[in-house]
């Protein structure tokens, strides 16, 4: 029961209404029996700053960052976790002796999405797009004993621009970048290959998966960032070549657990959480139906 002891956590975005974080969230601090309401905010972009403002002042314990905000709102902020500095974006804040502090779970999300398949040391991984999303995922890797990491894009500069940032910082020496007509090449010499592209997200016009099965070796791991719907078109081509996969779900629960993490200190139900998304997708797939 939401009293005047509860404590706030929201997400602000432009739109919101889409979001499925206050149903993954809620569904954790009710499980972990915590006295929290998480909701949702919609915060154009002129109102970013006063927005973080007031959330800070209404005593508001957290929030997380979504599109167009995660760049924009540094400025905002009091300070920033290294990882989210490197990044240059930030997706979860947490307010603090009446200070705003930035952090990136993004990156974090999937490398730990990715760790339920296998260890991410010395493999060499091959990552489609270029965008905020592949920024964070990116940074983590880049610190994470990978052997290699290659970017490929459809914008080449924006490839060329993302490696040769993380070269800079001296975290990562074999980095690569390639554009798209490359990419069934460069797939066959990857051990990981990660789409942080909209393509085969539901409600974008182009539902064509980036590769199909004869295009795919079997003995990679191919990850699609996007969770809905649960099983992409190229998550069902990975499958058809016999690839293992991991599906957009996993991240979005693995970041919002991260997250939750920071704003309370425990562990999340990630299980319950992630039972709790597919619920709601799957229902909404059969509304769809009838």
């Amino acid at each position: 029961m939401i009293d005047g002891t509860t404590n706030i956590i929201g997400v602000i975005g432009d739109p919101i209404e889409h979001s499925f974080s206050p149903i993954i969230n809620n569904a954790a601090f009710e499980y972990l029996n915590l006295n929290y309401v998480y909701l949702p905010f919609h915060v154009l972009s002129e109102n970013l700053g006063s927005a973080i403002g007031g959330a800070n002042k209404l005593n508001i314990k957290g929030l997380n960052v979504t599109i167009p905000h995660k760049k924009n709102v540094l400025v905002t902020l009091n300070h920033l976790d290294p990882i989210a500095k490197e990044i240059g974006a930030v997706n979860t804040i947490k307010f603090e002796n009446n200070e705003a502090i930035g952090y990136n779970t993004d990156g974090i999300g999937c490398l730990h999405a990715l760790e339920n398949k296998t260890s991410v040391t010395n493999k060499d991984i091959l990552v489609v797009g270029a965008g905020g999303a592949s920024r964070a995922i990116c940074y983590q890797l880049a610190h994470s004993g990978i052997n290699s990491l290659t970017v490929i894009n459809r914008d080449l500069a924006k490839a060329e621009e993302l490696t040769s940032n993380i070269k800079n910082t001296g975290i990562l020496s074999d980095l690569n970048y390639d554009n798209m007509d490359n990419l069934i090449l460069q797939a066959q010499q990857t051990d990981i290959l990660i789409n942080t592209t909209p393509l085969g997200m539901k409600g974008y016009p182009d539902q064509n998966p980036i590769l199909h099965a004869d295009e795919i070796p079997e003995d990679i791991i191919v990850n699609d960032i996007v969770y809905n719907p649960i099983e992409t078109n190229l998550i069902k081509e990975a499958k058809e070549a016999g690839a293992k996969t991991v599906n957009g779900v996993k991240m979005l629960i693995y970041q919002a657990a991260e997250a939750i993490k920071i704003w309370t200190g425990k562990e999340a139900p990630k299980d319950i959480m992630e039972n709790k998304l597919r619920e709601i997708l799957t229902t909404k797939i059969e509304e769809k139906k009838i």
